[in-house]
């Protein structure tokens, strides 16, 4: 798709595909580590035409044309991550969806959270902390961080959320055990999910791109 223009007067920078009439709901898409915004920009191709989708890009830059929600060494022990930074980045994305909420006119009950590897975390963090702002979230070859487990959301209060875990069984950056740990949390605390896996690396194929289009459409069918 054609990208829209980058807007940054919200508590982070964004591209708003806009709904085509009367909008059925909005989708957050965040991007991984050391990439941007644009980089989803096919992935929202992919969603209908009457879902707004807002690519938004991460508030630290990296590099010209590289940001990331926090930064992340991997080791042998697993990631190690800059947890003020995660925890900042967490409550800019809360501050940011209901800016945009407000904007747009679309409720938290027609809002998805989405993104790949970093994206994923991100949208499940603020989800889980936070669930009164969206009504589901994905994770696309992601995790969850454990280091949000103080501030994640009582199961009544988690007990409206859809999720869907998406994960490459080849992954070599995030391998596919954090996607089971992630389906272990949400079986937990009670929250409805789907679960998918692919014969992928840490990589959006064309499958768990259009499972994800799905999984969009079933729950931001128009209503009526």
């Amino acid at each position: 798709m054609d990208l829209p223009p980058l807007t940054e007067d919200l508590s982070l920078p964004y591209r708003l595909r806009e709904a085509h009439g009367a909008a059925a709901g909005l989708v957050l898409l965040m991007h991984g580590v050391g990439s941007n915004e644009s980089s989803l920009a096919g992935l929202a191709a992919l969603l209908p035409d009457d879902v707004a989708v807002a690519l938004v890009r991460s508030p630290l830059e990296m590099a010209p044309g590289s940001y990331s929600a926090f930064t992340v060494e991997f080791t042998a022990n697993g990631p190690v991550i800059d947890a003020a930074a995660a925890e900042d980045s967490r409550r800019r994305l809360q501050r940011f969806a209901g800016e945009l909420q407000a904007r747009t006119g679309i409720a938290p009950a027609r809002t998805l959270a989405a993104g790949f590897s970093q994206g994923g975390i991100m949208a499940a963090g603020l989800a889980l902390t936070c669930p009164q702002t969206v009504a589901g979230f994905a994770i696309l070859s992601g995790r969850i961080l454990p280091e949000i487990a103080p501030l994640i959301a009582p199961p009544e209060a988690l007990a409206g959320l859809e999720a869907l875990i998406a994960h490459g069984e080849q992954d070599d950056r995030l391998p596919v055990a954090w996607a089971q740990r992630s389906a272990e949390l949400l079986r937990r605390l009670g929250v409805r999910f789907e679960e998918r896996r692919y014969a992928a690396r840490h990589e959006i194929t064309r499958d768990m791109a259009d499972d994800f289009a799905a999984w969009v459409r079933r729950l931001l069918a128009p209503r009526g």
